[in-house]
């Protein structure tokens, strides 16, 4: 029987509470060890308890000193200022949630305690290598900090890997659609940068985005090729990526009703699935981890239009 991977997670907010949930209510041999948060273990119980977006935790949630119990399974919670004070010789990967690993410093913490491997959940300058599934997914065996990117640039590289990979893309323009985060105020109010200075449900802002960056490290091929822009929207959860593309190759559509994938001539294995529901953001809010296919379509040859 093959081992459980043994996680802990440094950073019980938004992004390590949604991985906690889906370990906990899913079936795969992984296996949370430990949290650590500098948060009372009462707040952060409260809030895996009731979640604004994803709706109450399935199973009962109790407290204990230094425990969090989910349905009889323990969990040890810690409130360690620095990583490095605590044991984790038994740590297959922490899972650096806390979004200040920035420095190579902080982002090492999870290593001198003992851990075998940190995988920060953002963006990092920090790591080792950058990995993003089906668009840059080779992990050397050196590598002991990986990042796992952005959100929207989990959402759109594969994308642009597989359309350069079979179609070449000529140029490409991107917006970020990016529902509203932390950084930004409830109310208006004096900040480090002007536009995330407002009322976050008030406004659509245009604003930057590390996306672009992120493309250029992890598709170097293509960074020439693209342009990024981003725009907050007031939205609680569920972001998306427009992108115009401009294609080579243009790609036929499958039969005369509405397109349900494209794909390119010569090349009947690699079809991509279009999405042909009408969904909407509201839509992805139940699911933790949407895996929705791009809505796409040809707009004047040779240029593709995708939403994901």
């Amino acid at each position: 029987m093959t081992r459980a991977t043994r996680i802990f997670i440094n950073g019980f907010g938004r992004i390590g509470r949604t991985i906690f949930r889906q370990v906990m209510t899913g079936s795969r041999p992984i296996e949370v060890v430990g949290i650590n948060d500098v948060a009372a273990l009462d707040t952060c119980a409260y809030l895996l308890r009731y979640d604004s977006v994803f709706g109450p935790f399935p199973t009962p949630i109790k407290v204990a000193p230094g425990v969090l119990d989910v349905a009889g399974r323990q969990v040890a919670f810690h409130h360690a200022s620095d990583l490095r004070l605590l044991d984790l010789s038994d740590v297959d990967v922490v899972l650096e949630c806390t979004g200040q690993a920035h420095t190579r410093d902080v982002a090492q913490a999870g290593l001198d305690a003992g851990a075998r491997r940190v995988l920060i959940s953002g963006p990092s300058k920090a790591a080792d290598v950058t990995v993003v599934l089906g668009a840059q997914d080779t992990l050397p065996d050196t590598a002991r900090i990986v990042s796992n990117a952005s959100r929207t640039t989990n959402a759109i590289a594969p994308l642009l890997r597989t359309l350069d990979d079979r179609a070449r893309i000529g140029r490409a323009h991107i917006t970020t659609i990016h529902c509203t985060t932390g950084s930004q105020p409830t109310v208006d109010r004096p900040g480090d940068r002007l536009e995330r200075s407002r009322a976050a449900g008030e406004s659509i802002v245009p604003t930057s985005t590390s996306a672009a960056a992120q493309l250029a490290t992890i598709l170097p091929g293509l960074a020439d090729r693209l342009s990024v822009a981003a725009v907050r929207i007031p939205s609680i959860s569920v972001s998306a990526i427009d992108a115009v593309i401009q294609l080579n190759t243009p790609p036929r559509r499958s039969g005369r009703a509405a397109p349900r994938y494209c794909r390119w001539p010569g090349d009947r294995r690699d079809r991509r699935p279009l999405c042909v529901h009408r969904f909407q953001g509201a839509d992805g809010k139940p699911d933790p981890c949407p895996s929705r296919n791009p809505a796409g379509r040809r707009t004047t040859d040779p240029h593709l239009w995708l939403v994901r």
